[in-house]
């Protein structure tokens, strides 16, 4: 490991803030003062401060707990959109949150052969950074859907990505690191990377089908997220337990019934 968490985040936010800045400095001028203040406001939850919770989340638990966890986005969309955004959720819904959750908890108290207070610790980053999500995804399908995609998500980045730029390079270990480590540039490669593509990229894929789809259906895209990341922790010599299954087939269930198949929902609504 080449960077401490702090400056793995804020590589990570650098890195799409440099993809995006040019798009960026030219829309600025280009859209109200309180559009530039929502998108700034959405880049905060959806990148800044994930980045952040997600690197130092992972200093403690191993990459497929955290990917699992992230599932809990669509949990915590339906929550707040109930709360706050007028949505009506249905009995199976609130069922999907409380087998979900038991999931979430099930598989923190055996994940890494830890315990769950410790494991909890730490997938509480990840637990916050998907509150972060699912707020952020309301408030774009709520506010932001006019705004066309391209400008929508380089503003997400600029101003948020400007003060992170400062903090990189002049509050925290990363230039000293590269100085003094030979081969810390390939820790900047895979950072580098995971910025665009999984940052930048990402997000202009998935803000462009939130203004199409409704938000359950925009965060359901969790559902690939504990495959994915299974597979990218064994493949890294992760251990994994086949107990861990049911925690995680009970977490994918309750996700599945908070936003179940169209024709699910409409077959209950006869």
């Amino acid at each position: 490991m080449y960077f401490p968490s702090e400056v793995v985040g804020a590589l990570r936010m650098f890195a799409a803030f440099a993809v995006l800045a040019v798009p960026g400095f030219i829309y600025i001028f280009k859209l109200k003062w309180q559009e530039i203040l929502l998108l700034t406001l959405s880049g905060i939850l959806s990148n800044a401060i994930p980045a952040f919770l997600f690197a130092l989340a992972q200093t403690g638990i191993d990459s497929y707990v955290a990917g699992i966890l992230n599932s809990t986005t669509a949990l915590f969309t339906l929550i707040l959109g109930v709360a706050f955004f007028k949505f009506k959720a249905r009995w199976f819904n609130v069922t999907g949150v409380i087998v979900a959750f038991i999931g979430v908890f099930g598989l923190l108290s055996v994940a890494g052969g830890q315990n769950l207070t410790f494991n909890f610790k730490y997938g509480l980053y990840v637990i916050i950074a998907t509150l972060m999500y699912a707020i952020n995804i309301n408030i774009i399908k709520k506010y932001l859907t006019g705004i066309p995609t391209i400008p929508m998500v380089s503003l997400v980045f600029f101003l948020p990505g400007l003060v992170i730029a400062g903090y990189l390079f002049f509050y925290t270990d990363f230039l000293p690191i590269m100085q003094t480590t030979p081969d810390a540039y390939m820790g900047v490669v895979y950072v580098g990377i995971l910025g665009i593509v999984g940052s930048a990229i990402a997000l202009l894929i998935f803000y462009h089908m939130v203004k199409f789809v409704n938000v359950l259906f925009a965060a359901s895209i969790t559902y690939l997220i504990p495959i994915v990341s299974i597979f990218w922790g064994v493949a890294d010599g992760e251990s994994f337990n086949l107990i861990y299954l049911l925690w995680i087939l009970l977490i994918i269930a309750g996700v599945f019934l908070v936003n179940p198949p169209v024709k699910l929902s409409a077959q209950k609504k006869k």
